[in-house]
């Protein structure tokens, strides 16, 4: 089989969907990789190292999507990349559909099998695609978080950890998930005051564990939200019902609510966002005020730190990688069930239950579909 990996084109994306190590392995197998010229360099991967483990490095994004079978990306296909994309092609990416019905509506017109990493779902309900990157952002909320509370930047002055005789400011995580629970890590061990929110009691009680009581935690309902939203500082939104529409759990009217200079951080805004008055930003201009209230909506918030996120991400996804290489999607999706979830578009037909229900469309199983295309 013939992997491309393309350059992303996404604003300020600089990350990859390949490292040299997954070359080798494929290279390896009998595959042949194609790398366009510096995809790597944002996350300080050389041509010349991809090559030493037998790449063939392109010109353009058009050599990639005009040869390879299994199109390897970091984030969502952008409107000139859908249109390179070839009929019976593989589609390996991040790719939201709930969110971008425009973007769902275009790939299913180009008869392709596209697999969202954020949907690939173990038995045990985990996603092991999404987690090394909500592992990231989870880190990065809080401490983007601290830095838009210092006054030059807008908010209200407050340092997160304060001092001895003055109080620290007071975070609250929606979401005790993978980006929760690492949100709060970093909130804590800066000696922030920190309330976690969720309605698994079971995921709040491992918080709880993991933090030695240092963390409060609290079922969540609307009456604990809105009286946590009006006293805190930062909040940070890291609510996730996979492959659908997130929630808006934090109404406008809550946002009106809380103090002036206080910051918003929604790192679930590549599903909709879980805060009402949110948009999505970039690292370009990653912020705006509403409400006397800073928002911070970054759809790709682990691309800041790309070198560390490219090496998480494709330590989860090359055994996957190289099972849709070997065996192609309808017999990866035997020797690895979970697959079975990721695959969220077969031709025209949405194979994602929660991604056709929030794009309002049929949902027809992936094996059902394969077997017609």
């Amino acid at each position: 089989m013939i992997v491309g990996v393309p350059r992303e084109i996404k604003t300020a994306e600089l990350r990859v969907a390949l490292t040299p190590v997954g070359v080798r392995e494929l290279v390896e197998r009998g595959h042949t990789v194609l790398v366009e010229k510096e995809a790597g360099i944002g996350s300080s991967i050389s041509d010349a190292e991809y090559e030493a483990q037998g790449a063939r490095i392109v010109s353009h994004a058009d050599d990639v999507y005009g040869e390879a079978d299994l199109i390897l990306k970091v984030k969502e296909p952008q409107p000139t990349e859908v249109d390179l994309l070839r009929p019976g092609q593989v589609l390996f990416a991040y790719l939201h559909l709930a969110a971008q019905p425009e973007l769902a509506a275009a790939l299913r017109k180009r008869d392709i099998v596209a697999i969202g990493y954020e949907t690939v779902q173990l038995p045990d309900g985990s996603l092991p695609l999404l987690a090394p990157m909500s592992e990231i952002a989870g880190r990065m909320a809080t401490q983007v978080g601290a830095y838009f509370l210092e006054a030059a930047q807008g908010g209200r002055g407050i340092l997160l950890g304060g001092v001895a005789g003055v109080r620290p400011a007071k975070v609250v995580v929606l979401g005790a998930g993978m980006a929760g629970t690492n949100a709060t890590l970093i909130a804590a061990g800066m000696q922030a005051e920190v309330s976690v929110l969720d309605v698994a009691v079971d995921k709040l009680r491992r918080i709880d564990s993991h933090n030695g009581g240092r963390v409060v935690t609290l079922s969540s309902n609307r009456v604990d939200l809105e009286e946590q939203i009006v006293t805190a500082d930062l909040v940070v939104g890291t609510v996730l019902v996979p492959g659908a529409s997130t929630p808006k759990l934090v109404t406008e009217d809550m946002v009106r609510t809380m103090k002036k200079g206080a910051v918003l951080v929604d790192v679930a805004i590549d599903q909709g966002g879980c805060f009402e008055t949110s948009h999505e930003t970039t690292h370009e201009n990653p912020v705006y005020e509403k409400h006397g209230v800073i928002h911070y909506a970054v759809g790709n918030i682990p691309g800041a730190v790309p070198h560390t996120s490219t090496y998480a991400l494709t330590n989860a996804t090359l055994r996957y990688v190289l099972a849709l290489a070997d065996q192609g999607p309808r017999q990866a999706m035997v020797t690895h069930p979970e697959l079975v979830h990721g695959i969220n578009i077969v031709g025209d037909q949405v194979c994602h239950p929660a991604v056709a229900g929030s794009l309002g469309v049929d949902y027809v199983p992936p094996q059902e579909a394969l077997s017609r295309n």
